[in-house]
């Protein structure tokens, strides 16, 4: 019920490129974003996609986030998982172009899962992806499927968060992306966010994944496009994406995708 309002509200306060006056956004949006265009990484992402919707492989998740509201037993099919809790094709080709547009050189993620966001980062694209996930037979399956789909940009890392990010605030200096979409919960998002901000500069771009989850996700989305180093931020209902460019105007968008 909660998603249904949310989105309810979304529909109303949102706008395509008409409603931007942000030349940096407007050019986003109609250089990137609003493409139709489909690009040989594309196809190649649907592959990949359709492969993992059909795995019947049974694993079993070590869930250290905010739980399912699906599943209710640990052990699962990959293609459940895929459908349920990966990002859809449409949102993957999303992905796949922005990173594509800004030319990002490295990009950390929070939460591998089956892999679709971290190939849709990767594929065909220069940057060198660190992604990290709690459960092993999860990463497992998408260790996999990097290999099978030849995504030797991807280095998975296995662990809790709080141990890995120490590591990954230590050996880097700046990320260009953060794709924030292992834990669905206010208090872990917050401090992830602040634990990661130092690695942010002035071109980098922070995703937040299911922004409109629950109540406690939107209270953090809030205070996250509220902080002073949030210059632009994109509410698209399901991500909200963030950017730290001083030259801009702090400004909030609403925005369909």
């Amino acid at each position: 019920m909660h998603l249904i309002v949310a989105y309810i509200k979304f529909l109303f306060k949102s706008t395509n490129q008409h409603g931007v006056h942000s030349p940096f956004v407007y050019n986003l949006l109609t250089k990137c974003l609003y493409i139709k265009k489909e690009r040989p990484a594309h196809a190649k992402l649907k592959s990949y996609i359709k492969a993992i919707l059909n795995d019947s492989q049974i694993i079993k998740v070590t869930d250290f986030g905010a739980g399912s509201r699906v599943f209710k037993s640990t052990n699962r099919k990959v293609s459940d998982i895929a459908k349920n809790a990966g990002i859809s094709q449409h949102r993957a080709i999303l992905l796949n172009k922005l990173v594509s547009y800004f030319q990002f050189n490295n990009g950390l993620e929070l939460g591998t899962s089956v892999g679709i966001a971290s190939a849709a980062i990767s594929q065909d694209n220069s940057i060198q992806l660190i992604t990290l996930e709690g459960c092993p037979e999860t990463a497992g399956i998408a260790q996999k499927y990097f290999n099978k789909f030849k995504l030797k940009n991807i280095k998975v890392n296995v662990g809790e968060f709080d141990d890995l990010l120490e590591g990954i605030t230590k050996n880097h200096d700046k990320m260009d992306l953060i794709y924030f979409d292992g834990n669905h919960q206010k208090t872990p998002t917050l401090k992830y966010f602040n634990q990661l901000l130092p690695l942010a500069h002035n071109n980098s771009v922070f995703i937040f994944d299911d922004i409109h989850w629950s109540k406690e996700m939107e209270e953090a989305w809030e205070e996250i496009k509220a902080h002073p180093q949030v210059r632009v931020s994109i509410d698209s209902f399901f991500w909200g994406i963030v950017f730290f460019r001083k030259e801009q105007e702090k400004e909030h968008f609403t925005i369909r995708l």
